[in-house]
């Protein structure tokens, strides 16, 4: 397992196929700029925005991480051996099916890259203790629309409740970062990506992944304490050091009351 020195909460994809794109990206507000090899960019244009990664992953800030294409693609080998030779936050690896994935992306970037495993597949989830336990391994990534895909049900909050959740814990137990949710489609409603972040951080995510700068901002809100959260926990950590009052409005103050109200304000304090 590698850590990651900050772990993102909201960060923002842009197409590798277009670095007149890139410094927006990194002025966005995101916490992370995930250049997309994949999805994002057709076959004809692989080679381009794989020049374009080198070109100018290193000049930006916040933090950068690539998303390379799957293994078995036609296009891994040479993704590998480009993006290996710059200096990166972190390489995210769509389709991770199993712990020889991650065990052979490892191999060809050595033992101190960060490694996102982007879970999207039924095999992938299945094989989630054993890709946790791998080499390098950050933390996981839910691709969820393909996971929808792959099980050919609705790509909704209850059907998807039971992945989510296994990632979720599962990454705990390996003592691996909070997962990364997946993306929302939608581009025109910040309501909907906000309740949709919302959701995520209610599960344990410790953030959700942006396709477009106006959604950075909702997730920001979603996975940040509000007003009422923050009073509640600075009235608590004041009761437990009092030593006197076992209440607050209410709730009876015990150790692990104590300590949530102590990560909420860690949460705000950076």
């Amino acid at each position: 397992m590698v850590d990651l020195p900050h772990l993102p909460i909201a960060p923002l994809f842009v197409p590798g196929s277009r670095p007149d794109r890139f410094a927006k990206a990194a002025a966005s507000g995101a916490d992370a700029v995930i250049i997309d090899l994949e999805d994002a960019v057709a076959a004809v244009d692989k080679e381009e925005a794989r020049k374009a990664v080198l070109a100018h992953a290193n000049s930006l800030k916040p933090p950068v991480i690539v998303r390379i294409n799957a293994r078995g693609t036609p296009w891994y080998d040479n993704d590998t051996k480009a993006v290996s030779s710059i200096d990166i936050a972190a390489v995210m690896l769509p389709k991770a099916e199993c712990a020889a994935d991650i065990v052979d992306l490892s191999a060809r970037f050595g033992h101190h890259t960060a490694i996102i495993a982007l879970v999207e597949t039924a095999a992938g989830l299945a094989d989630l203790p054993q890709i946790l336990a791998a080499p390098n391994i950050a933390l996981i990534a839910f691709g969820s629309i393909d996971f929808a895909l792959d099980l050919g049900c609705v790509h909704e909050q209850h059907a998807l409740l039971a992945a989510r959740s296994e990632i979720v814990w599962r990454s705990r137990a390996a003592k691996c970062g909070a997962p990364l949710d997946g993306v929302t489609t939608d581009l025109d409603s910040q309501d909907a990506v906000e309740a949709d972040a919302r959701y995520a951080a209610t599960l344990g995510f410790g953030g959700k992944m942006a396709i477009h700068p106006r959604q950075i901002d909702p997730i920001r809100r979603a996975f940040t304490p509000g007003e009422a959260m923050i009073a509640w926990a600075e009235r608590v950590m004041a009761t437990a050091a009092s030593g006197t009052a076992k209440r607050v409005d209410g709730q009876m103050i015990d150790r692990p009351v104590i300590e949530r109200a102590r990560r909420v304000l860690a949460s705000i304090r950076g």
